[in-house]
């Protein structure tokens, strides 16, 4: 009796502890590349523990730092000899690839030949109002993966289907990625030629760390429970889209007037778009170009689309160990406006990220601030620490007043109408959301007049933009309750559910008016 109590404890936690902790939906599919992932392991007792215990790769956990220290000052440091062999041994097997960049590579005017649709003349500028109320970012003073180059990360990919190289006849470019899709309904992933591990330079993109700001003179968003009266809406701004227009909302109490009525529709000075003569603050300019979509849901409500792209997302540490790392990964937030006057913003962080309304934020003059997290970068409205998923702060991410990223500074800019997409390819993500794919460009995304010649195939890209989850034979690979120390790189800003209605990427979006200085794990 004395052995039962703690053994059926065991039990209990070994069977329900990593389905409480696991995020995703285990559907039958998920539970089937599960059990390949378990045994890709060549050792018996690592496959047992990882089914009967969830403590997968034991023998494989060590510390896993943010940046490695130099050759020359510390010489015997196994760690990092161990990653520089491993780096030689893969460079040495992509040889053929690196020399066939040369007959890869085509000019910019071939290019235009093969691209019609990238040749385009777009004279459709960014509206005044978006450059004006365009984000800033805080970045964490002490960050070591700072903002970097599409153009550039793609440099250092091969692709990988289901895990397997495939061999290509032209190096991958941002013009070209959109011809991946024929690998239909398989994995499809950019994979890093380096190895991760051994911190290249190019993953920390530290040229691209932006011209510092002074601590800005920012106003002081309200907090949660400071005693406001309830908010209310003239309008169903927050959810919309062309299939469902703006209702205006009116007190149900009074019967002379319907509870939903039509909102009438701008006039001609109203649909006019103000010519580009926006002129941001010359600091805060970073050499990693941010990518903008802007997206007309009618009715007035155009949603700004800002996405940042990092080459690298540094997992948090729990108990001194890390997990959630992955090559490659998309941030972003979302400004709602209803005839060129700002509403709301959505912030992308853990577990379906936040929307507010946009007097609850934090802003420099007209600009709303963000506050990037270290390492995983996910966004929020306040600096200090933001618990998320594990009760007591076990898991947390950071952010602080670190440099402040202007990316109204530089950045693709692009217009996006979602009613030309084909309907019949859908892609369905970890997350659950079903995503609209495509295997043909129908123009969906046409660039913006300040970037006429900008590519727009990559957007259609239906892969991931870095690594597949590591198989467990991977010595760089652990899984303990559930959370992996490598993930799967992220899909591209196309599979962010851009023709949304509400706010956030999920209907069950919630607005807040106030923020929440005390970031509850909850």
């Amino acid at each position: 009796m004395i052995l039962t109590v703690p053994l059926a404890i065991i039990v209990f936690a070994a069977t329900y502890l990593p389905v409480i902790l696991d995020p995703t939906d285990r559907n039958p599919e998920s539970r089937a590349r599960d059990r390949l992932w378990v045994s890709s392991s060549p050792y018996f007792w690592d496959r047992q523990a990882c089914r009967w215990f969830s403590l997968c790769g034991l023998h494989h956990l060590r510390r896993d730092p943010a940046v490695l220290p130099p050759l020359e000052d510390e010489p015997e440091d196994e760690l990092r000899l161990e990653l520089r062999k491993r780096m030689d041994r893969t460079w040495e097997e992509d040889a053929e690839l690196n020399a066939q960049e040369a007959d890869g590579r085509r000019s910019k005017r071939s290019d235009k030949k093969r691209n019609p649709q990238e040749r385009r003349k777009i004279l459709r500028e960014v509206p005044q109002y978006v450059l004006k109320h365009a984000p800033l970012v805080h970045l964490y003073s002490g960050e070591q993966f700072w903002p970097s180059d599409i153009r550039e990360h793609i440099e250092h990919m091969i692709v990988t289907v289901d895990h397997k190289r495939v061999n290509l006849t032209e190096k991958v470019s941002l013009h070209n990625l959109q011809a991946l899709n024929k690998y239909e309904k398989r994995m499809v992933t950019l994979h890093s030629v380096e190895d991760v591990e051994s911190r290249p330079k190019w993953l920390h993109s530290h040229d691209n760390l932006p011209v510092p700001f002074d601590d800005p003179n920012a106003s002081t968003p309200p907090s949660l429970g400071s005693g406001k009266k309830v908010h209310s809406e003239p309008d169903t701004w927050f959810d919309v889209d062309k299939k469902h227009p703006v209702h205006r909302i009116s007190d149900p109490r009074n019967k002379n007037v319907p509870a939903y009525a039509p909102t009438p529709a701008p006039g001609k000075e109203q649909q006019r778009i103000v010519p580009r003569g926006h002129k941001p603050d010359p600091d805060g300019y970073s050499k990693a170009p941010a990518t903008l979509v802007l997206v007309d849901k009618g009715s007035g409500i155009i949603d700004a689309f800002w996405f940042f792209f990092y080459s690298y997302n540094l997992g948090q540490t729990v108990l001194g160990l890390r997990f959630g790392n992955h090559v490659g990964d998309w941030e972003h937030c979302m400004v709602r406006f209803q005839n060129g006057v700002p509403r709301g913003i959505f912030f992308s962080e853990h577990e379906g990220g936040q929307a507010y309304a946009w007097e609850a934020v934090e802003k420099r003059g007209d600009r709303p601030v963000i506050y990037s997290a270290v390492g995983s970068h996910a966004m929020y409205a306040l600096p200090g620490s933001h618990p998320y998923v594990l009760p007591f702060k076990l898991l947390k991410d950071v952010t602080d007043k670190g440099p402040l990223w202007d990316p109204a500074l530089n950045n693709y800019a692009y217009f996006y109408d979602y009613t030309r997409e084909d309907p019949k390819d859908t892609i369905e993500h970890e997350d659950g959301i079903a995503e609209k794919g495509l295997l043909h460009d129908t123009h969906s995304f046409t660039p913006a007049a300040s970037n006429p010649d900008a590519p727009t195939t990559w957007l259609h890209f239906q892969g991931r933009w870095g690594d597949e989850v590591y198989t467990l034979a991977d010595p760089r690979q652990w899984r303990l309750f559930g959370q992996y120390h490598y993930v799967t790189g992220p899909a591209g800003p196309k599979f962010k559910n851009l023709e949304r209605q509400t706010l956030c990427p999920a209907r069950n979006c919630r607005l807040l008016y106030e923020v929440d200085p005390k970031g509850t794990w909850y």
